[in-house]
């Protein structure tokens, strides 16, 4: 995987609707494959509610390289008018106001995205900065980087802590002139799937043989469809189960099963351990 013609970094996201399908294990293994065959690459834990990739790969994530701020309403009462005009434009539904009172804002669903306080003819509404996450930065081998989102503990919105994070990957691997950005985002198709998925050059879906697998493949592919994002399908433990629904749900949205990955006990004693850094296994080939 290089870059195109116009030197620009090419951006793959490995991503799955269901946790539990091997999907950072891969992210890993092919960020290895790519390392392997001289290309220089970031890899990027998106999954910044519980980042694992440092653990798989015998790392410790220690002093960040950069804090992630977001800005949140507070209210002036003095200059409130109870307008309810900020109500009306917020999207998050992160704000409640009673029939006559003043506003409330609801910490957990605000998004941080300034509607209220960009649209409030009073000024009554100001942002004020928090810190909700930190980046950090580990050289596993030269020409090789992993970059970790981590958000706050507790924190409900983490969407704009995934675009951060990616926003220094990229920014970083532009310094580095880096071959390949690859992203491991979290499981499922919530908002910090869709701030990983945003903007990818292609998207990889991991799943499993089994009933949950293919639900959650369709809805995964779903949303990589209406991102208009390419996405191709890896099939792991391919030969613990029947991969016929698998087949089913890629055939109805018209997407390849490209690799068919078998259970491998090197693998699982690999991760386990947490020595994926130095493991080769070639992905390039249906098993």
């Amino acid at each position: 995987m290089k870059k195109d013609n116009r030197g620009r970094i090419k951006k793959i996201a490995v991503t799955g609707g269901k946790g539990g399908t091997g999907k950072s294990t891969l992210a890993i293994l092919l960020a290895n494959q790519y390392f392997q065959e001289g290309k220089k690459v970031v890899l990027v834990d998106c999954d910044i509610e519980c980042p694992n990739d440092h653990l798989l790969l015998g790392r410790e994530l220690k002093k960040p390289v950069k804090k992630v701020y977001s800005h949140f309403p507070e209210l002036d009462k003095s200059k409130c008018r109870k307008c309810g005009l900020c109500v009306k434009n917020c999207r998050s539904n992160a704000i409640f106001q009673a029939p006559g009172q003043y506003p409330v804002f609801i910490r957990d669903l605000c998004s941080g995205c300034g509607a209220c306080w960009l649209t409030c003819p009073y000024q009554a509404i100001r942002p004020v900065e928090e810190e909700t996450g930190q980046i950090f930065l580990n050289q596993l081998k030269k020409n090789y980087w992993l970059i970790t989102g981590l958000a706050k503990a507790g924190l409900e919105e983490t969407g704009p802590i995934v675009s951060q994070t990616k926003e220094f990957a990229l920014k970083f691997a532009g310094q580095q002139k880096a071959d390949l950005v690859l992203l491991d985002t979290a499981a499922g198709t919530h908002c910090p799937v869709i701030s990983a998925l945003l903007g990818v050059d292609l998207a990889k879906a991991v799943t499993e043989p089994t009933p949950m697998g293919a639900v959650d493949l369709g809805l995964i592919l779903e949303l990589s469809q209406k991102l208009k994002v390419p996405v191709e399908v890896i099939l792991n433990q391919a030969d613990l189960g029947d991969k016929k629904r698998i087949t089913e749900v890629a055939q109805k949205y018209q997407v390849s099963i490209v690799q068919e990955i078998p259970y491998s006990k090197k693998i699982v004693q690999a991760y386990s351990r947490g020595k994926l850094l130095d493991f080769n296994f070639n992905l390039d080939e249906k098993k």
